[in-house]
């Protein structure tokens, strides 16, 4: 198991510090004594995004692009690079944006990185994989990608930004990380974002069917979004360049997911089915031996009490989902 590097409170940057993992991120890092530093242009946060960041204490809030980065402090402990959008639909309604903010925007934020002596984590993604054939994911897999494909856009960027991190720690030797993130949610995710687990969610409150992509037999596995940040920042702590996977290695179908979020939300509206998103992985499952093995780190939240959570925080009114110090909650 890695040893480690911390010792004490941090200076901490954080792209993408606004979107739904970056919020949590933050907030974490806070509370542990770090004083951090989020660059964001909330260009697809959620609309409490501004507010919570400037509510939290050694929290500085930059609004600004990743490919156009604003002067950031000398000294950086460490810089953690979340910043891309990350729902099928923010993506590609912004195709180009997408790769530019994976590619200038990696290489900004590598420069910095080098130039302040900071440890870099860059966020993956296990879209690298592609629809893989191979089961569970090993990191050592290099995956099934079209790269020209109605995904591509997010899939090509990370795998660019994954390749400059490698270049920058073998050609400068910046001290990079790679965690490659499998599906995360919970508590916060904006309800019109596109993915499973917010659209699921909204549906079963308003008693609607849940909208199953194709057959619903294709598998994710889904990591509470305590459980992800917890991984992040075993490896931002340690000294292990990755790449490492942090998700769930619990494999479930999206119709088992269908049926827990109904049960759970008292719906018996059931299920509809639409046409399933071209390209969309057939099943995504990590091997997190490696996390285990070298971070010490597991998912610890069950499936069954993460979408308790998030149910229970979106079915509470806007004007109340309230993010505190200790993270979102209800009313």
């Amino acid at each position: 198991m890695s040893t480690g590097r911390r010792r004490g409170p941090r200076r901490v940057v954080v792209t993408g510090g606004a979107g739904f993992l970056g919020l949590h991120l933050c907030t974490r890092l806070a509370r542990r004594g770090d004083s951090v530093i989020c660059v964001d242009d909330f260009s697809t946060s959620a609309p409490w995004a501004r507010s919570t960041l400037s509510a939290l204490d050694r929290v500085t809030v930059i609004d600004s692009s990743v490919t156009d980065p604003p002067v950031l402090p000398r000294r950086i402990d460490l810089l953690v690079h979340l910043a891309c959008p990350a729902s099928p639909r923010d993506y590609q309604n912004d195709a180009v944006g997408t790769l530019v903010t994976g590619g200038l925007g990696t290489l900004e934020m590598l420069d910095r990185a080098q130039a302040s002596g900071a440890r870099f984590v860059l966020a993956s993604t296990s879209e690298v994989y592609g629809d893989p054939d191979v089961h569970p994911q090993p990191e050592a897999y290099r995956g099934n990608v079209d790269p020209v494909g109605p995904r591509s856009m997010y899939d090509e960027a990370k795998r660019f930004a994954e390749a400059l991190a490698s270049a920058f720690r073998r050609q400068h030797g910046t001290d990079t990380a790679i965690v490659r993130i499998f599906n995360s949610y919970g508590p916060g995710m904006r309800a019109d974002d596109g993915r499973m687990v917010p659209a699921f969610v909204c549906a079963a409150l308003d008693g609607r069917p849940l909208p199953v992509a194709g057959t619903g037999r294709q598998t994710r596995s889904l990591c509470y979004v305590d459980d992800t940040v917890s991984g992040i920042i075993a490896l931002a702590d340690s000294d292990h360049p990755g790449p490492i996977n942090i998700g769930s290695a619990h494999e479930v179908s999206v119709l088992d997911v269908a049926a827990t979020v109904n049960r759970i939300a008292h719906s018996d509206a059931g299920v509809r089915f639409v046409p399933a998103a071209p390209d969309d992985p057939r099943r995504r499952c990590p091997d997190v031996a490696l996390a285990r093995r070298t971070l010490g780190w597991h998912a610890r939240v069950s499936l069954e009490n993460g979408l308790r959570r998030t149910v229970e925080w979106f079915a509470r009114p806007s004007r109340d989902r309230t993010y505190t110090a200790g993270g979102f909650r209800c009313g």
